[in-house]
């Protein structure tokens, strides 16, 4: 089974400096349909504007990975990390027992475009972290590169959890397929562009949940970058 979500019908919130859209319900928006899926629970797609940002603020228990699609993202936190982060870069912070942490953009005229995505981890109470780690464009280039996992392999940042983040660049006659395991699910998040997912023609903003289903496929890419989750 297939199931599209078209970018139009995400939660939408306009706060003049910041701009974002909800593929799953959060603070002000709630749907029912759209709570989470398996552990993902939130992928907001997010405008920061020049010199503007997100004020110092706390998280529990939850894995935040950010990725930017352009422009640049300055984050620091509790813990003693202060970094800037680029189009290329997963950065993971695991909020565990407690955390609080700044993004800000600091550009005088470019805005920030990232993917802000929050994963429910596997036990409450780690202690906090933080990774950060650069996949090249030529990486991602017509394939799946491996960029979140639970244990790290390929290089990838570490997530608290049975999820396997894939990122991938699909113009042309450039294809992927990532075969799933029996009883796995997968999350299709088109960041920009357009592609094929399962034979369904998906634009910027849009998403495909798939269950019951044994590979991803994704083909007639134009301009595509592509988030694939793959999740219990």
């Amino acid at each position: 089974m297939i199931e599209i979500r078209k970018s139009a019908e995400r939660g939408y919130a306009d706060h003049g400096w910041l701009q974002s859209y909800h593929s799953f319900s959060f603070a002000d928006y709630f749907d029912p349909r759209h709570v989470q899926f398996g552990p993902l629970r939130v992928i907001n797609e997010d405008r920061v504007a020049p010199g503007m940002g997100f004020g110092t603020h706390g998280h529990r228990d939850m894995e935040i990975i950010s990725y930017v699609l352009s422009g640049e993202l300055a984050h620091k936190d509790s813990i003693g990390n202060g970094s800037v982060i680029r189009p290329g870069d997963v950065q993971r912070m695991s909020a565990g027992t407690g955390v609080r942490h700044s993004e800000y953009n600091h550009a005088a005229h470019d805005t920030t475009h990232f993917l802000q995505i929050w994963i429910v981890p596997d036990r409450n109470g780690i202690e906090p972290g933080y990774e950060e780690k650069h996949f090249d464009a030529a990486d991602k280039r017509g394939r799946l590169r491996l960029v979140g996992s639970p244990d790290g392999a390929e290089g990838s940042v570490r997530i608290h959890q049975d999820v396997r983040l894939y990122a991938g660049l699909f113009d042309g006659d450039e294809t992927a397929t990532l075969t799933l395991a029996p009883g796995r699910r997968a999350y299709v998040h088109v960041a920009r562009g357009a592609v094929a997912v399962n034979g369904q023609a998906l634009e910027a903003g849009d998403a495909a949940k798939l269950e019951g289903v044994d590979a991803v496929s994704l083909a007639q890419g134009d301009a595509a970058e592509v988030l694939v989750f793959d999740l219990p």
